[in-house]
């Protein structure tokens, strides 16, 4: 699954081999087994970076946005809400371009998603997206976030 502007439709195709490449690796592997942190996807040059951590109160939670790749946020166990907004529309608070990584004021409204094990969602660079959001109540969740280059 992914949304975007219909100006934005014809700009990624998302199923080039990079994509492609990605969601075979998660659907071949269990993310369950592996340690946190990033492992490089054989035979390209995307990487993953397995997490575990509490979903908490979206209150506390930050939209992120990157200019330099894709996100592929698949979640292996638990859920959360995450959260959309087009990044054009909300200013950035924080920069930190060496990590490819900018936080942004929390827009009044946004779109939101429930993630739960089994499912993925695909964000863009123009996307920012505000992920650990706990359901009800703060939860374990096990996610494996895929960064492809745009």
């Amino acid at each position: 699954m992914y949304s975007c502007k219909i100006n934005l439709a014809g700009k990624y195709s998302y199923l080039t081999e990079k994509f492609t490449a990605g969601l075979k690796w998660l659907s071949e592997n269990d993310i369950r087994k592996f340690p946190d942190g990033k492992h490089e996807i054989p035979g390209t040059d995307l990487f993953a970076d397995v997490q575990t951590y509490d979903s908490k109160p979206e209150n506390d939670c930050r939209f992120e946005s990157n200019h330099e790749h894709f996100d592929i946020q698949y979640v292996a166990e638990g859920r959360e809400y995450f959260c959309v907004h087009p990044a054009e529309d909300i200013a950035v608070a924080e920069s930190h371009p060496e990590r490819d990584t900018y936080f942004h004021e929390k827009p009044e409204s946004y779109g939101r998603v429930l993630l739960s094990s089994g499912d993925f969602i695909i964000v863009s660079p123009e996307e920012a997206h505000m992920p650990k959001c706990a359901v009800k109540f703060p939860e374990k969740v096990r996610k494996v976030v895929i960064k492809v280059k745009a």
